[in-house]
This record gives structure tokens, C-alpha cells and sequence, in this order.
């Protein structure tokens, strides 16, 4: 599991503000019971799963996200170096950097667990479950993010 962080930073969760794009699997829709009977490898099935629905989430959203930018950069008629300092409020602002913390938060938990996890003499299924709802709260916050980012990039285009 020590390349589990690196696995989430791959998946652009701390990359960049417009690299993030994560939805909630139907995997990891509901909050998770201990199963009674898990193993070592489940803790990292968990990790490789919700990457996997990051990497592909990241890829359907950024695209949209950068032509709704390139949109307002032609609807406004800015150069390049006025698009740059004009945009940053849709990328960066003061609830946008709440979510990158609190998905940093989220990964340096998700990684002591999953480490945790991964490297006891007997796996932990409460562990375990702890660990798919960590994951689970990680998509949410993301989701958060993406729909807060185009809602106030919509608003502007609608202007």
C-alpha cells in the first residue's frame, strides 16, 4: 500500500484545481458495514477501485470544464495573460482550497489505514469499512468541488 498516495495523486486528487473530478461510485454509495470475513488484499481492491473511477471521472469532467473556460475567455475577449488572472477565481477561491484540504485530510487518512490495513498479522474489517467510508466522503467532497467550480463558471457564462 505504500504506493497508495501516489495512486491518488496519479488520479489528480492534489495535481491541480482543474485536474480533480471525482463522482460517487454505486460501489461506494452507501456507508459500509464490517464484512465479517476480509483479507489483505480487499484494502487495496478498495484503493484500486475508487483510482479507477477517479482517473475516469477526471477524464469525462476536465475537458468540459476547460472549454467552459475557453468559452468565457472568448465571450470576454481576453488575451491570454487577462485570461489567466481572470480565471483564477474559477479555480481558486477560499472554498475551493476547504475542498483540497479536506481531500488531503481524507488521502493521509486513507493512507495510514490502508497501510495499516494492508501490513497487520490479521486484517481488520472494521478497518476495512472504515476505510470504503473514508474513500466514499473523498468522492463526496470532489463531486462538491466539481459542482461548486462549474456552477460558478455557469453563472458567469450566463451573464
Amino acid at each position: 500500500m505504500s504506493g497508495m498516495r501516489t495512486t491518488f495523486r496519479a488520479c489528480g486528487l492534489t495535481a491541480g484545481v482543474l485536474a480533480i473530478s471525482i463522482a460517487c461510485p454505486a460501489a461506494m454509495a452507501q456507508a459500509t458495514a464490517p464484512p465479517q470475513n476480509c483479507a489483505r488484499a480487499d484494502f487495496e481492491a478498495v484503493v484500486d477501485e475508487a483510482a479507477g473511477s477517479l482517473r475516469d471521472l477526471n477524464q469525462s469532467n476536465k475537458p468540459s470544464f476547460q472549454e467552459k473556460l475557453r468559452l468565457l475567455k472568448d465571450k470576454r475577449a481576453w488575451s491570454h495573460e487577462q485570461f489567466l488572472k481572470a480565471a483564477a477565481p474559477f479555480v481558486q477561491d477560499d472554498k475551493i482550497r476547504e475542498f483540497e484540504r479536506s481531500s488531503n485530510d481524507l488521502l493521509d487518512k486513507i493512507t495510514a489505514m490502508g497501510q495499516e490495513g494492508s501490513t497487520a498479522k490479521a486484517p481488520d474489517c472494521k478497518l476495512l469499512a472504515e476505510l470504503h467510508d473514508n474513500m466514499k466522503a473523498l468522492v463526496d467532497a470532489q463531486q462538491a468541488k466539481w459542482s461548486y467550480m462549474f456552477a460558478k463558471l455557469d453563472a458567469e457564462l450566463s451573464k
